[in-house]
C-alpha cells in the first residue's frame, strides 16, 4: 500500500485539478451544464483514482486505478 499524499503523481494531479478549476472560471456560464461540468468531473477523477488505488493490496490493482486516472486525464 502507498501513502497517496506522498506520491508525486497525486500531488501533480491535485495541482492539475486546481488549474482546471481556475480555467473553468474563465468560461462563459452558458457552458455550465456541458463543458464546465465535464472538466470538473474529469479533473477531480484523476487524484481520486490515484488515492483510491493506493489503498489496494496489490500492484496490479493499483496499476488499474492509475490507468483509470490516465484515462480521465485524456478526457480532461
Amino acid at each position: 500500500m502507498h501513502n497517496f499524499k506522498n506520491l508525486k503523481i497525486w500531488q501533480k494531479a491535485l495541482d492539475l485539478t486546481g488549474t482546471a478549476l481556475y480555467y473553468i472560471e474563465e468560461l462563459p456560464m452558458s457552458e455550465r451544464f456541458n463543458l464546465i461540468d465535464q472538466i470538473n468531473r474529469s479533473s477531480c477523477s484523476i487524484p481520486s483514482n490515484i488515492a483510491e488505488g493506493s489503498g489496494k493490496r496489490t500492484t496490479n490493482h493499483f496499476s488499474e486505478f492509475l490507468t483509470t486516472a490516465l484515462t480521465s486525464s485524456y478526457e480532461l
